[in-house]
């Protein structure tokens, strides 16, 4: 039996999604993040060393890393459905988006949270002015410049199909949906990127994707 290790507002929203769509039983073990840090509790560390969420168990089978557990869950119960065949350029473009989501899309995000949150830091009043000067200067010049070329870049590869490979769903499409939920959580999707819009709107609207939000509970990306 499978168990993910599911962490409350986190990445494995999307594997919960992704069992839903294989129709594989499975169970959750929930954890919750310190409302004061957000951060994982240490629970976690006795699943994985890192402590971090995604994790399943399969069997003696222990692995983190949502592209690898997204790619393991599809290669083994997928029945030849959601990931495209070894060898096909489907699959070397499914691969590819399977990297790019955390690899690419992900660290600017991350950059934005984290500079933001300098901000508001707690610092001495003299030191409040530069760091707030440091993170708008950091962000308006390199930032939001990445966000959008990311955005852009999306927004265009979805001009030819309404999923990233090919005509109907993959599992590129749920890797892809935390970075494009927390680019539209921290109000970056406007009226220049009308597909990825209909492409969150698309999944939302999925039965294994509300089967997956009344199993998993609250789902809520901050700003």
């Amino acid at each position: 039996m499978i168990t993910l290790h599911h962490l409350n507002n986190s990445r494995s929203q999307r594997i919960l999604w992704l069992l839903e769509e294989l129709g594989q039983p499975y169970e959750i073990k929930r954890y919750q993040r310190d409302p004061k840090t957000m951060l994982a509790p240490r629970a976690l560390r006795a699943i994985h060393p890192l402590g971090k969420s995604p994790v399943i168990t399969d069997g003696a089978l222990t692995l983190a890393e949502s592209g690898a557990i997204i790619e393991y869950l599809a290669e083994r119960y997928g029945a030849g459905g959601l990931i495209p065949a070894t060898g096909t350029p489907e699959r070397v473009r499914c691969s590819y988006w399977l990297h790019y989501a955390e690899g690419s899309a992900m660290p600017p995000l991350l950059m934005k949270l984290v500079f933001n949150r300098l901000k508001t830091a707690p610092a001495p009043f003299f030191v409040k002015p530069i760091a707030r000067n440091i993170a708008d200067k950091v962000g308006r010049t390199f930032i939001d410049p990445q966000l959008k070329l990311h955005l852009d870049y999306l927004e265009d590869v979805l001009g030819a199909n309404e999923w990233f490979v090919g005509h109907t769903l993959s599992v590129a499409d749920i890797q892809l949906s935390f970075p494009l939920e927390a680019f539209a959580a921290r109000g970056e999707l406007g009226s220049d990127h009308p597909r990825l819009s209909a492409f969150l709107e698309r999944i939302h609207a999925r039965p294994a994707y509300q089967r997956a939000l009344e199993r998993g509970g609250e789902y809520k990306l901050g700003g």
